[in-house]
């Protein structure tokens, strides 16, 4: 969730410009010493909710976050938004009821989960803090006490890393906006004047540009940082202090049992040299409660993309990521997607797919799809695609799995229903766009510079539908995400992109990655890969190596770039939100209350 924009007016403005730097960045050790988790604190019986929002006022400041109230007066807010509106990091657990959190110092927050989302109660925090709460209909309304920001100061670390410390009179709330070649952190605290002049900045590595503006109340603060970068930002005790480091791609080791069934991992691993920021979902397929479903941005049609953290809230999932490719001019799939035994889009190919039941029984593999019409005279036709936008002279199929129309993707399309094995009366669609109904029963056949092919089915010919998928069994799973190449099955690495037809261009490409794998005991891996702090992304055969680290015997790679995107409850794990780009499907996983 993006940090709201605010309108300051700026009462004083400290600026400094530094030379920028070509120098690569030295190797740093990105093993993070665990958290200590506080004693473990008594679990609270949390009943029906009393109150519920999407709406908290912070400090004045109206912003979109999910809040709810219990008997008793309990308050609780999501975790994303305790995450990006309160800055407070989620440290790691093995107890799904309880959420340690970093807050200047640690505290144990009792956790309720309300699908699709998790509420950490922050009820004792803010009587800690001094917090006033107060509910207005669907807004909840918090105010925190006034604090000031006493000093900022900037030292060079071994390893080209600057780091800034901000140190401030309480602990406040404050919001990170990571940009593209900026950090602006905005603070619930006024700035000492005095002191903030006093402070003299230094040439440095990393850090580009530093400006302070002062408001009422509030201090913006905007760090110039290399493209790409990923500062980590932590706050202290005793002193009340926050703390930037800026000079690598930071990413803390993380585990987090967010519910039963569904850990949230982070790590950084070495690939040939490359270090990658991984994050990941490890989920119990077999969890009672939890089912994982491919997931659309449109209900009633095929066509149409969405950001992920879109699709995801329409569909109440609590967890998901990107799934296949698509065509992004006419928003349209390319690759296979079944869901509940319906096949909205057919294989092409011969690319990887992966298959699952609601058992919890998982098939990756690459999926072939031969269909052919056969006349009573004898003739065949082998069809190219079934409900695809990928395009090819002959014919192609089109059911009403696709929708209830069919929009011509050529010039000059031959269009044939066939209803109860006969063919109907043809005609043609000279433009691409021009929108034909789909039979409820039956198909329609499209001829594509076939025309030849096309006078041997004049009206009321009977024909004969044969489909053979190979491997059959994978075809049979009700569910299925088409993406490609496969990279590893049963234990092996067979990444092989120019046999499922991918192109050169694309097999040489580095990029943020996103893939589904399979462990030997049956968790399923949901994985992201960004770039790494040279702003290169993972070769395909990077990811395949990372997905052997995890621990994968059998991972599949889905569509990447941009699209890649994880999203849990609410909140993007592993890129900030302006950056993701919209997508047609996902995959995603549904929790029931």
């Amino acid at each position: 969730m993006t940090s709201p924009k605010f309108g300051f007016y700026v009462l004083a403005l400290l600026s400094f410009s530094l030379p920028a730097r070509a120098d690569a960045p030295a190797a740093l050790d990105f093993n993070v010493a665990q958290q200590s988790v506080p004693q473990r604190v008594p679990a609270l019986n949390f009943n029906v909710p009393t109150a519920q929002g999407t709406q908290i006022n912070l400090n004045g400041v109206t912003i979109s976050g999910n809040w709810m109230q219990w008997q008793g007066n309990r308050v609780g807010i999501s975790d994303a938004i305790i995450r990006s509106q309160f800055g407070a990091e989620l440290l790691s657990t093995t107890d799904a009821t309880r959420q340690p959190v970093q807050w200047f110092s640690e505290a144990v927050l009792p956790t309720r989960l309300t699908p699709p989302l998790r509420y950490l109660d922050v009820t004792d925090l803010a009587q800690k803090y001094g917090w006033q709460l107060q509910i207005s209909g669907n807004i909840l309304q918090i105010s925190t006490p006034k604090a000031n920001l006493t000093a900022i100061q900037q030292e060079q670390l071994a390893g080209n890393v600057d780091r800034i410390t901000i140190s401030l009179d309480r602990p406040i709330t404050w919001q990170a906006d990571p940009q593209s070649n900026e950090l602006v952190l905005t603070f619930d605290a006024q700035a000492d004047q005095n002191r903030i002049q006093a402070f003299k900045p230094m040439p440095s590595f990393r850090l580009r540009s530093l400006k302070v503006e002062p408001t009422p109340n509030r201090t913006v603060v905007r760090f110039g940082i290399p493209i790409g970068f990923r500062p980590r930002i932590t706050t202290l005790s005793n002193p009340d202090r926050i703390v930037i480091d800026i000079g690598s791609n930071f990413l803390s080791d993380r585990d987090i049992l967010w519910t039963n069934g569904l850990l949230w991992r982070q790590r950084s691993l070495t690939v040939r040299s490359n270090q990658f920021p991984i994050v990941w979902f490890e989920v119990n397929p077999r969890q009672p409660g939890l089912s994982i479903r491919p997931i659309l941005p449109n209900a009633t049609t095929l066509t149409g993309t969405l950001p992920l953290f879109t699709t995801a809230q329409q569909s109440l999932t609590s967890a998901a990521i990107n799934g296949g490719y698509f065509n992004r001019n006419n928003q349209l799939p390319l690759g296979a997607i079944k869901v509940n035994q319906r096949f909205a889009s057919g294989p092409i190919l011969n690319r990887g797919v992966v298959g699952w039941d609601a058992a919890g029984n998982w098939k990756f593999d690459r999926l072939r799809l031969q269909e052919t019409l056969i006349l009573s005279s004898g003739q065949s036709f082998p069809l190219t695609a079934l409900n695809s936008a990928y395009v090819q002279a002959g014919i192609a199929r089109y059911t009403a799995d696709w929708g209830s129309t069919y929009t011509t993707l050529t010039d000059n399309e031959i269009l044939l229903t066939v209803q109860n094995n006969q063919a109907g009366t043809q005609q043609t669609a000279e433009k691409a766009g021009t929108v034909i109904p789909l039979p409820t029963t039956g198909y329609l056949l499209v001829f594509r510079s076939n025309r030849t092919a096309a006078a041997s089915f004049p009206p009321a010919t009977p024909i004969q539908l044969e489909s053979i998928f190979t491997p059959s069994d994978l075809a049979a799973f009700p569910n299925l995400i088409g993406g490609g190449p496969l990279l590893i099955r049963d234990g092996q690495i067979v990444l092989d992109a120019r046999l499922e037809q991918f192109s050169d261009a694309f097999i040489r490409e580095t990029a943020a990655r996103s893939a589904i794998g399979q462990t030997s005991d049956g968790r399923i891996l949901i994985v992201t890969a960004q770039n790494n702090v040279a702003g290169l992304g993972a070769t395909l055969s990077d990811m395949a190596d990372i997905m052997q680290q995890l621990g994968a015997v059998n991972a599949l790679n889905l569509d990447g770039g941009s699209s890649t995107t994880l999203y849990l409850g609410g909140q993007l794990l592993d890129r900030p939100p302006r950056t993701s780009a919209r997508v047609h499907n996902g995959i995603g996983v549904f929790i029931q209350p």
